[in-house]
């Protein structure tokens, strides 16, 4: 499955009878509009973070890093009002994170062999009538309460692996819980970076989000 496809303007057939001069003219009107597709997702993404308030975007603080190659570390961090054990039973609740996660069409438990924690994760946008998506099997590693690894067996990308981690902060009265997000991600060659990059950090917002609201409404 690829994150996204760019219109196939032309068949194998008509391209073979093209000269070299039309063949070079349609390389470089469908590079252009490559392009403008990137630049016009680009500023769709930045509008779908308009979606949340600007209370609720400075809830979430984000942090990227360059690391070697195509790689990327990406951190973000919300404060949830709520205790550590109300946070953790939102985010072990696999087969229901799609019910109000946005942007994730899918979540389900799969049989492990080894008797762990299997899931299957799907996520979707939808940009210029382009469905953009990606699917991964995580691999779940459950240290309670501070610790939610996970690590990418099979999907989309290189490399996909990281962490929820749960920090209480606050009193026993008034508990606070500082929930962390940490991924290490590699996309194949095919993908953007950028864009995978700023696809990621928007939703990693959004959310981060969700998930505080799921926790204020339900968790007394």
């Amino acid at each position: 499955m690829r994150i996204f496809e760019f219109p196939n303007k032309f068949s194998k057939q008509s391209t073979s009878n093209f000269s070299s001069s039309e063949a070079a003219s349609t390389s470089k009107s469908m590079a252009q509009d490559r392009e403008t597709l990137k630049s016009s997702v680009s500023k769709s993404l930045a509008a779908g973070a308009q979606h949340l308030s600007a209370q609720e975007r400075n809830l979430v603080h984000l942090s990227s890093k360059k690391l070697e190659g195509r790689q990327r570390q990406i951190t973000a961090t919300i404060q949830i009002p709520r205790s550590l054990e109300s946070v953790w039973q939102i985010l072990t609740d696999y087969d229901g994170l799609a019910t109000f996660i946005p942007n994730l069409t899918k979540s389900k438990r799969l049989p492990h062999p080894a008797g762990g924690i299997r899931l299957e994760q799907i996520g979707a946008q939808c940009f210029l009538n382009i469905q953009f998506c990606a699917r991964v099997v995580l691999d779940m590693y459950e240290r309670f309460p501070h610790e939610l690894g996970f690590k990418m067996v099979e999907g989309d990308f290189k490399l996909f692996q990281g962490a929820w981690r749960l920090t209480h902060l606050g009193t026993e009265e008034h508990p606070v819980t500082q929930l962390s997000y940490e991924l290490l991600v590699q996309p194949p060659l095919a993908m953007p970076m950028a864009l995978i990059e700023s696809h990621l950090r928007s939703n990693l917002s959004e959310n981060l989000t969700a998930i505080r609201q799921r926790a204020v409404a339900f968790a007394r």
